[in-house]
């Protein structure tokens, strides 16, 4: 039983969360937690390197992994950020009724599996995960297949755009944290085609606009830099 402070006190205690700088779900909670107003400090963790102290705090040896100051731990995004929603309900980001929430979780579904199979996976697991952990080249099959299911998602998110101020709606949610978690992943290496998404492009614009989002695109991985428009918020 994961047992945190009383959730009448917005900043809960000291938090640690373990992730690395492009875990895209790793990203998802970060937002959450600066929209929460909650007080958090991260901790690098190479999972490759299956430490036995991080294993004890998550067997399943992935980012991240939430952990307060009493030693208590929380693995798995959705977990992490439904638990946080509940611990400090404003802002809501999970939506204000049975409909609101059941698009947005369908939305965040949409982004962390599916986006994240078809795109995420085929381009930075392939060019920063296999280059962190000195795996080889990347699969020129797989990059293939992350530039083309690229272009699907965009086209979706565009659609999305064309009917609603924010993915799932009028007010902006953990949609749209999970779907910026995953793109500011793959536009670290410039392989978002935004010229061909305006309305896409002023999405994130917004997101990359808001303070709780900065900090993301200050990750920087050593030796492998962004492109000049990745921290750019008029880019």
């Amino acid at each position: 039983m994961v047992v945190f402070p009383p959730s009448d006190n917005k900043v809960l205690c000291m938090l640690l969360l373990y992730h690395l700088p492009m875990c895209p779900f790793a990203r998802k909670v970060r937002v959450v937690l600066a929209e929460k107003g909650f007080d958090f400090q991260l901790v690098a963790e190479e999972v490759w390197r299956r430490r036995p102290e991080f294993l004890a705090l998550n067997p399943a040896g992935e980012v991240p992994v939430l952990v307060n100051d009493a030693g208590y731990a929380i693995a798995d995004s959705v977990a992490i950020t439904e638990y946080l929603d509940e611990c400090q309900s404003d802002p809501p980001l999970i939506g204000n009724n049975l409909a609101e929430r059941a698009e947005v979780r369908r939305l965040v579904a949409w982004f962390d599996v599916k986006f994240q199979v078809e795109v995420t996976h085929n381009l930075v697991d392939q060019k920063i995960d296999k280059w962190l952990m000195g795996r080889g080249e990347p699969s020129s099959a797989a990059l293939r297949a992350g530039g083309t299911n690229l272009h699907t998602h965009m086209d979706y998110i565009n659609h999305l755009m064309e009917h609603r101020h924010w993915l799932a709606g009028e007010v902006y949610t953990m949609a749209d944290i999970a779907a910026a978690a995953q793109i500011s992943c793959v536009d670290y290496l410039g392989d978002v085609p935004w010229e061909d998404y305006a309305l896409a492009k002023g999405w994130y614009a917004r997101i990359k606009s808001r303070p709780t989002f900065r900090p993301l695109l200050a990750d920087r991985i050593p030796g492998l830099a962004p492109p000049k428009h990745y921290a750019d918020l008029d880019f």
